[in-house]
């Protein structure tokens, strides 16, 4: 799990070097299109008619929330010190105990309110409202968040009948057919320089992936997934060598409260053996 940290903060900052010469549309559906490739070899593992499905409004449901996430994180990390964009990202397991109190009438437990609370408040440090150092690139962070959460519980009802491959199959299509549409008037191409760092990207993405599966299939959630905010800590690295910035201290402590609160959140949640690991860009 810390080098899926390591691979995914190596895939924000080729995302927001790639960021610094093409928009966001573009810089999304590279993204999405060799994420689609990094698949293929996984597809004929599902037999003839293994892509079936009954459930396709809930796979074009998950789809696009996924896609929204993906969009609002690129534009973030194209504006924000990778390790805030990152951070707020990565409140997703706050939010998820409300998505699926609102959205399922799921109960919320009590003990779930500490870690909330305690999140939220390092939010509103890294976020800065009324202390005139404000981006408005921080709210659309966390608003990837609120996209994230909802996406991953949206993962976990499709889970009751779909298996992993279907699922990320099937967001992969619904993600590059949907992207393609605002990336092509916005389309240039890339200086030749450019495309290491979209391959990078693309290869960094598939490397942490497989090592966030493989994290999860050695161990419960709860014991690996708070180690996914070694990237929050591998992204401040990469601002402070490719980028020259540092976190100021109200950033730093907020960026402690969210990630303790995170993983204490990651620990109180249920989970089954059939939910899926949290999903990333």
């Amino acid at each position: 799990m810390t080098a899926a940290g390591l691979f995914f903060a190596g895939m924000g900052l080729s995302v927001k070097l790639a960021s610094a010469s093409m928009s966001s549309a573009q810089v999304v559906f590279i993204r999405n299109a060799l994420g689609l490739v990094a698949l293929l070899p996984w597809l004929p593992a599902l037999g003839a008619g293994g892509l079936r499905t009954r459930r396709l409004p809930n796979h074009l449901l998950r789809g696009v929330l996924g896609l929204l996430n993906m969009y609002c994180l690129f534009y973030a990390i194209g504006r924000l010190r990778l390790a805030d964009a990152i951070l707020l990202n990565y409140s997703t397991p706050l939010l998820m105990p409300l998505v699926e109190r609102f959205w399922l009438g799921e109960p919320l437990p009590r003990r779930v309110w500490a870690p909330i609370g305690v999140g939220f408040a390092g939010i509103a440090l890294v976020l800065k409202p009324g202390l005139g150092v404000f981006q408005p690139a921080a709210a659309v962070a966390l608003a990837a968040a609120v996209f994230g959460a909802t996406a991953q519980v949206g993962v976990r009802r499709l889970t009751a009948t779909e298996p992993p491959t279907r699922i990320v199959f099937y967001f992969a299509i619904v993600s590059v057919v949907i992207s393609a549409v605002p990336a092509v008037p916005a389309w240039t191409a890339p200086p030749a320089a450019l495309w290491w760092v979209l391959i990078a990207m693309g290869v960094l993405a598939t490397l942490g992936q497989m090592s966030l599966t493989r994290a999860y299939a050695q161990a419960p959630a709860a014991q690996v997934g708070p180690f996914i905010y070694t990237s929050v800590v591998f992204a401040a690295l990469l601002d402070w060598l490719f980028m020259g910035t540092v976190p100021d201290g109200i950033s730093l402590a907020g960026a402690v409260l969210v990630m303790a609160a995170g993983a204490l959140a990651l620990r109180l949640q249920p989970r089954t053996a059939a939910d899926p690991e949290p999903s990333t860009p």
